[in-house]
């Protein structure tokens, strides 16, 4: 556990160094978001933070190899030039977006391609861990992979619409996926040091070495090249998690069910996909466009409640950690106690959203005269 302590750490002072200088080449190149109708912020920001974010994961992952403990992650290469490579393919669309507002068409086409590139050197789906699954079409495979990783891309992208917000819940989703990656590692090959744990370690002090920048009032954007970096990585290390870890071995230790491979990746993106699934049925059933822009995303219903913006993007972490660490909780604990656990963070949870509307029923109630 200490030498992944040493990797977030490096990876977060990279990111934290490294942001003023991102947001310097944004000031120069033009990458700046107006403040627009759909937006909460009020004044024109910077929004490059994807580099500082890129930065700390690829020097993590760099001076990571020279580590006696993770030598063995680094005996395949191919994994890791797919996950540096593919990253930095899609830092690269996500600044020229930041700088030229891509079309959405041109922005999908470069995410396949970062997303291909990632299958193509191996890190992709060969099976599920339910029953040990699997077919003899690699092309599907390859095919569930791109589609995957072009999701969480997306997902993150979508989410990312209050200052610290995405940020915070890669870090705080992508801790509870770290845990169980580093536990699970562990109880199936009797070593510690995984590739999944490796990339979750770098990209939750990624997160973290960039939020005092993007806290509220924030400095800086990720921006693009920030947000599809996140879902990128997500992605890739659920990959390699969900279809490589042999199910058989798994489901050997009843504390690792079966199924967490697969659940516990959608518990950490939850928030992002149904704010993505919501936005396309919304704007599909107007007849407009999937990607056209509104301000009826989860956290602006959370400021139309009535919560500042520092406790909307609270709650929106809470709910994050709510639903991952609920469902990493079945490694360590039996379902019932995760079940009762679950259901009192939920109720804590809904109270916590709710709070403006209880307190202004309250305002609302007609004072009785004697």
């Amino acid at each position: 556990m200490r030498v992944y302590l040493l990797v977030g750490l490096i990876a977060a002072a990279v990111a934290y160094l490294m942001t003023p200088l991102a947001r310097w080449c944004a000031l120069r190149w033009g990458a700046i978001t107006a403040v627009r109708d759909r937006d909460v912020h009020a004044v024109p920001t910077p929004r490059l933070g994807g580099l500082a974010m890129f930065l700390g994961v690829v020097v993590t992952i760099v001076m990571a190899g020279r580590l006696p403990f993770l030598e063995g992650v680094y005996d395949n290469p191919r994994a890791l030039v797919g996950i540096v490579g593919g990253a930095g393919l899609v830092v690269a669309l996500g600044v020229a977006d930041d700088i030229w507002d891509l079309d959405w068409l041109t922005k999908l086409m470069g995410q396949v391609l970062a997303a291909g590139f990632l299958a193509w050197q191996g890190v992709q789906l060969y099976q599920l861990p339910i029953g040990g699954v699997t077919v003899s079409s690699g092309r599907m495979w390859t095919f569930l992979t791109i589609v995957i990783v072009v999701v969480a891309m997306n997902a993150v992208n979508f989410v990312d619409g209050l200052d610290g917000l995405a940020a915070g819940v890669l870090a705080i989703g992508g801790g509870a996926f770290f845990l169980y990656c580093y536990l699970l590692t562990r109880a199936t090959s009797g070593d510690y040091a995984s590739l999944s744990a490796l990339v979750l370690a770098a990209l939750v002090g990624a997160c973290v070495g960039f939020l005092p920048h993007n806290l509220y009032p924030a400095r800086i954007f990720m921006g693009d090249s920030g947000s599809m970096l996140l879902g990128f990585v997500l992605a890739a290390a659920a990959i390699i998690v969900t279809g490589q870890i042999d199910p058989e071995q798994v489901s050997r230790r009843q504390s690792f069910p079966a199924f967490l491979p697969i659940l516990l990746p959608i518990a950490v993106l939850l928030l992002p996909l149904l704010d993505m699934g919501l936005a396309i049925i919304r704007r599909t059933i107007q007849g407009k466009s999937p990607f056209h822009p509104d301000r009826l995303h989860l956290h602006h219903r959370l400021l139309a409640l009535g919560h500042s913006h520092r406790r909307a993007v609270a709650i929106m972490y809470v709910w994050t950690a709510v639903f991952a660490y609920g469902v990493g909780a079945l490694v360590l604990f039996s379902t019932a106690t995760v079940l009762w656990i679950f259901a009192a963070a939920v109720v804590v949870a809904v109270l916590l959203t709710i709070g403006p509307l209880r307190g202004r029923s309250h305002r609302t109630t007609p004072v009785g005269t004697a």
